[in-house]
């Protein structure tokens, strides 16, 4: 994708993903249903730019996953690494995030952020963004799921 002086912003390979899994256990607030393997392999089979990574030196130093659903744009899993905060890696992938947005179509980006996370709010309007206090996430467990392998072993009719 881009080289930002010493910073290297590309998309994620299936290569990349048990790496993304462990960075995201050291850089990441909070954890979520989908952060596993099959989650991740998941995301980046349907859409292989959707997860975005920084690298400086060879080293992951930052992650922010990009939906478009054609409709509207989502962003999740914006992680930085604690040593590489405040030095532009977190611009860096939303700046490319945006890119792909406008790319697509998108009009507007909406991201979710922890309400405890004070410093990523500081990032998220740092960056241009606003909270929105008038909406609230609802969320439901499906049951049923089926990991990714038996989803393609299921014949079609």
């Amino acid at each position: 994708m881009a080289v930002m002086n010493d910073l290297s912003i590309r998309s994620a390979t299936p290569g990349d993903l048990d790496e993304v899994l462990a960075f995201w256990k050291v850089a990441a607030e909070g954890t979520s249903i989908s952060d596993d393997g099959d989650g991740v392999a998941r995301l980046v089979e349907r859409d292989p730019d959707a997860l975005i990574l920084a690298e400086r030196e060879g080293a992951l130093v930052g992650t922010v996953i990009v939906g478009f659903d054609g409709w509207r744009c989502h962003l999740y899993r914006l992680a930085v690494h604690p040593d590489q905060r405040r030095r532009g890696v977190g611009g860096a992938l939303l700046a490319a995030a945006e890119e792909r947005f406008v790319a697509l179509g998108g009009r507007r980006a909406d991201a979710m952020v922890l309400d405890r996370n004070a410093s990523a709010h500081h990032a998220w309007r740092a960056a241009g963004y606003e909270p929105q206090p008038q909406w609230s996430r609802w969320v439901k467990r499906l049951t049923g799921f089926r990991r990714a392998e038996e989803v393609r072993r299921t014949p079609t009719r």
